[in-house]
């Protein structure tokens, strides 16, 4: 017996928590199922169309769910007027701030975290609404995704994450073209991820910008943690270009993102000497380079081959940027490089089926890097067809099948990202004066067979349907 199920049996969920009867789980868990598969457009190859009344019904049924899935996308990322005062309550609580607390409570007001600890220290203000779950996490944090821009239909209307027209656009601003009622930022906040670092994909050798958002809120102003977190730069067979476009090669590659960084470090000097009313023309490119240079933005760097990331590893020792390896799949290989440069890994999906660049990759190296000393987080990252996004919740699970320890992998989807993207102060733990995001679960939330059952971001429900 684990220790979470030591906890859950003397605790006695059945009683203290009040879990929802045989029926009423049956029933949510068939409403789940419909609205994910409408939701993802998940439908059967009709060979011959029926006629008749029946046909017509069943067109009816499946209008008026349809509505239904969409409404309850608008309304829960569109979220209450104001954020509610509730408590909630579990049989273990994971605050990544400290050790578990079992029967604990986390008491939210106006948004915030107010009280966490046992549930005979928090005092709970009579009125106020308990939810209660097995086990309660801080809201997921996902590392690098590109939900809400690479659109569930997988169409070219709604395929916003990557932009072919040019090898350098690091001008290309994730908040532009990111959708928060996409319906795949719904799937992913059901899982209880509140939080993700998103934006443009790997593709081209400078492909865009991410930014930090909660899986809540609409317009995205309303969402947004910070609008630009991160430029993008792929140093990995996916940005070579053929028949001779450049970059053509590895070597071309480097030179090119050399290149640009001089050019920034030179419009960084015109700038500084010239006069107030003399300034040079803006250069959108070059000033988000000159960030890069100044410190204020890292470079998220996906290379998989040990000779990529060693590529990476040089250009950052030439210029001093900082940087976070994204992908890394040969990452073990140099991985006391990494701990020295002080370069923390987002690590590519562990479920993501290792064949060309992962070809190399293992399911060890989370817990080598973490032996390593080398910081890192778990991503849901991004694929080109499908699925058009993952759940980190999942990548982790099977890095926990794979030898993590049970609360370093939920570190790498909760603590270490909010901490290594510096939205620390706000998200990945549980503390008074954190964002009130939760996520509950009916059990372990690594094993296959357990539900989300409930979500809350800064202080509003936002599904409290299992999944």
């Amino acid at each position: 017996m684990t220790r979470l199920h030591e906890a859950v049996h003397t605790i006695g969920v059945g009683a203290a928590l009040g879990p929802p009867s045989d029926a009423l789980r049956s029933s949510v868990d068939q409403h789940a199922g419909a609205r994910s598969a409408h939701a993802l457009q998940v439908r059967p190859r009709v060979v011959g169309r029926p006629e008749g009344r029946p046909y017509r019904i069943l067109i009816a049924v499946r209008l008026v769910v349809t509505i239904v899935a969409v409404a309850g996308v608008v309304l829960a990322a569109a979220g209450p007027a104001a954020a509610q005062t509730i408590a909630v309550r579990g049989a273990r609580v994971y605050t990544m701030a400290g050790p578990p607390i079992d029967d604990g409570v986390v008491l939210v007001q106006d948004g915030k975290i107010a009280a966490v600890g046992p549930a005979s220290a928090v005092r709970v203000p009579d009125g106020v609404r308990v939810l209660r779950a097995a086990v309660v996490t801080p809201g997921l944090v996902d590392a690098r995704a590109t939900v809400g821009l690479a659109g569930f239909q997988n169409q070219a209307h709604d395929r916003d994450e990557l932009e072919r027209s040019g090898p350098g656009q690091p001008e290309l601003r994730a908040i532009d073209a990111f959708n928060p009622l996409d319906p795949l930022v719904e799937w992913v906040r059901s899982f209880g991820v509140t939080t993700v670092n998103t934006g443009h994909a790997p593709g081209e050798l400078v492909s865009g910008q991410t930014m930090i958002v909660k899986t809540a809120g609409a317009p995205v102003d309303r969402a947004v943690l910070r609008e630009v977190s991160a430029v993008v730069v792929t140093l990995s067979p996916d940005s070579l270009k053929s028949e001779g476009k450049s970059p053509g090669t590895r070597a071309k590659q480097a030179a090119m993102l050399r290149a640009e960084l001089v050019r920034a470090r030179e419009y960084m000097d015109r700038h500084a000497a010239a006069k107030p009313d003399a300034a040079p023309a803006r250069d959108l490119r070059l000033e988000v380079f000159a960030r890069v240079l100044r410190r204020e933005l890292p470079l998220l760097v996906t290379a998989h081959h040990a000779r990529d990331i060693a590529t990476a590893l040089r250009l950052k020792r030439e210029f001093g940027f900082d940087m976070i390896l994204d992908g890394g799949a040969e990452s073990y290989l140099l991985a006391d490089e990494l701990a020295a440069a002080k370069v923390p890994v987002f690590l590519h999906p562990q479920l993501a089926r290792f064949a060309a660049e992962l070809e190399n990759a293992s399911r060890e190296t989370p817990a080598a890097l973490r032996k390593a000393g080398v910081p890192f987080a778990i991503q849901s990252g991004y694929e080109s067809y499908v699925p058009r996004a993952r759940v980190v919740l999942f990548e982790a699970g099977y890095a926990v099948a794979a030898g993590l320890g049970f609360e370093d992998a939920l570190a790498a989807v909760t603590r270490e990202p909010a901490r290594l993207l510096g939205v620390a102060d706000r998200v990945g733990s549980l503390a008074p004066g954190r964002d009130g995001d939760l996520a509950l679960y009916d059990g372990d939330p690594f094993e296959y067979t357990t539900h989300c059952v409930g979500v809350v971001i800064e202080g509003r429900i936002v599904s409290e349907v299992a999944h």
